[in-house]
């Protein structure tokens, strides 16, 4: 199994940016397709931002949501996956999972997503 493990989770204010990192336990760096997905209370886990595994080609995802504010990268070197979130809002606020799942990855059905992390908050205030 491959573990996960997500931070950066803050306070932040309306406006402001947050980076959150996932670092994975697995030598095989390149071949995981990875993502984040959120969930806020009452409201169903959302699929964020995914990107795919580097050997079939790193395409990636954004949910309408955070189309143009938030993006997502990866540092190949540190197996780390990266989120960028600016002009965050307070419809950001969540907890904040870091997924992985070998080769392809589809950020709308995470039942399908085998590898998850504990998760990170994200509280973002008016």
């Amino acid at each position: 199994p491959v573990q996960v493990t997500e931070s950066g989770g803050d306070l932040v204010q309306a406006g402001g940016s947050l980076r959150l990192s996932c670092t994975t336990s697995t030598r095989n760096f390149k071949a995981l397709a990875m993502g984040w997905f959120r969930r806020s209370p009452g409201k169903e886990r959302e699929g964020v931002s995914c990107i795919g595994s580097v050997i079939k080609g790193e395409t990636t995802y954004y949910s309408d949501s955070v189309k143009g504010r938030f993006t997502i990268s990866r540092d190949v070197a540190e197996n780390t996956l990266y989120l960028q979130m600016d002009s965050l809002r307070p419809e950001d606020t969540a907890m904040y999972y870091c997924a992985a799942e070998y080769w392809t990855i589809d950020c709308r059905a995470p039942d399908q997503v085998q590898y998850w992390g504990q998760g990170t908050q994200v509280t973002v205030s008016s």
